[in-house]
């Protein structure tokens, strides 16, 4: 990726943070990285630089008087190997809060040296090629990941299966490009094939199927990433808070006899089989005067009708358990029969509900098996993702916009090659803007190497 002016300014500042956790801890690790990392490594000791790449315990001065500061363990990487591609140094300290912020307080007295900004050290392996954009949020997926499941799906990423096959799209796309341009262009040169459009033609139909595949994976990377979405919904008393303590095996929702206690919104986020579910209580379903109780009633339905999987809780010994309309166009409902161990009554039937499942947190029945569907919900739902999967909103945006372009150039045989040509040219930018890597140069690029022109 080409580097702006501005960029190019900022990389000639050396930027330094404390990378690892809060202090106080064991081990503290400082950061340093940019041009002048090198010099400052040998102020701080004295002038005894280690090996690049091995780490090696030393004391760490303090320039100004010559006082020892820490005993550390050190590690330099020359640029271009290392994360972020510049000289970087790290320095691992002990984790007392003096001895951290003596360290920082003496880095930042260094000439062109600074606190980094949020994110910067990423951002400068962005731009120095050492990450594509879909590996800096994969690496951002790893460190917010609570589950095995999204730690290996952030993994994949941020290892460049992503970025890999996105760029291999885009080269693809390219190689067409390049191949009518040289027709165009150079229509006489014996390296170039007296007719290319077949060919051309031919493989993107191939990539409209293959992205079209790509697309039709039911959001489950987004799911993965952000987790399941399962409603408890019901009337007021009908054992939804019960429920949600009793699956998140602490209390998060008051429980009192008295009907209405939940007007709000609970979320917890709960670890299924290694799967993320956030299981959310909402408000009691009735007809009520009280406006913050409507409000809570509003707010149900709202994350009802958009959940993955709604539990529509109902109890023998209570009334207008209906199912609201519009419940269930987005994912599965289930009908739970809570407070099992009272003397039966008449449940409500609906043709919306896919499963239905007995159960009492009093008498702790049928606990066992709403947990172990749960869990089979949701791996069903997400599945095993071993090959690359979206897993944001804008990588699929950016596809349907490209599949889009594609299309148009596909379909336009009647017209001008030039103008499907710039159609191909828009596809490839669309898949461009989702790794970060696009160069108006490529193309030539491409031309010359492949057709020998001008030899």
């Amino acid at each position: 990726m080409p580097h702006t002016s501005a960029q190019t300014a900022l990389a000639q500042e050396t930027i330094y943070a404390l990378s690892s956790g809060a202090l106080p801890s064991g081990v503290a690790v400082i950061r340093l990285s940019g041009s002048r990392a090198g010099k400052i490594l040998r102020a701080l000791v004295n002038g005894r630089m280690p090996v690049s790449r091995e780490s090696v315990l030393k004391k760490i001065y303090d320039p100004a008087d010559g006082s020892v500061l820490d005993h550390a363990l050190v590690l330099w990487f020359e640029g271009p190997n290392s994360f972020t591609g510049e000289d970087t140094v790290e320095l691992h300290c002990h984790g007392g809060r003096a001895v951290v912020a003596a360290v920082l307080e003496c880095l930042g007295r260094f000439e062109g040296c600074r606190p980094a900004e949020q994110g910067e050290f990423t951002r400068r392996a962005f731009h120095n090629n050492k990450l594509d954009l879909t590996e800096v949020e994969g690496l951002a997926d790893l460190i917010d990941a609570e589950t095995d499941a999204q730690r290996r799906q952030a993994q994949r990423q941020m290892s460049g299966a992503l970025g890999v096959l996105y760029e291999g799209w885009r080269e693809t796309l390219v190689r067409c490009r390049a191949f009518i341009e040289a027709e165009l262009d150079f229509p006489d040169e014996e390296d170039v094939p007296d007719s290319v459009a077949a060919e051309v033609w031919e493989r993107v139909a191939r990539l409209i199927g293959e992205i079209e595949a790509h697309l039709a994976d039911a959001r489950r990377g987004e799911r993965l990433r952000s987790g399941l979405q399962v409603v408890l919904l019901g009337a007021p008393n009908a054992g939804k808070s019960s429920l949600m303590n009793q699956l998140a095996k602490r209390d998060v929702a008051i429980v009192t006899p008295e009907a209405g206690t939940t007007r709000d919104v609970l979320e917890v986020h709960l670890d299924l089989a290694g799967y993320p579910v956030t299981l959310v209580d909402t408000a009691g379903l009735r007809e009520t005067e009280g406006l913050v109780e409507q409000e809570g009633i509003r707010r149900a339905l709202q994350h009802a009708q958009g959940a993955d999987l709604v539990l529509w809780s109902v109890a023998p010994d209570l009334q207008e358990q209906a199912l609201p309309d519009g419940i269930g166009s987005s994912g599965q409902v289930w009908q739970l029969h809570t407070k099992a161990d009272m003397e039966k009554g008449g449940y409500p039937s609906d043709p919306r509900v896919e499963k239905t499942i007995s159960c009492s947190v009093n008498a702790e029945r049928g606990m066992d098996e709403l947990l172990g569907a749960l869990e089979e919900f949701a791996q069903q739902s997400i599945g095993l993702l071993e090959n690359p999967v979206i897993t944001r909103e804008r990588y699929r945006v950016a596809l349907q916009q490209c599949l889009r372009d594609l299309k148009r150039a596909r379909d336009a045989a009647h017209m001008p090659i030039e103008l499907r040509s710039e159609d191909l040219r828009l596809a490839s930018h669309q898949l461009g803007r989702i790794t970060g890597r696009i160069d108006v140069e490529d193309l030539l690029d491409v031309i010359f190497h492949d057709f020998c022109i001008g030899k």
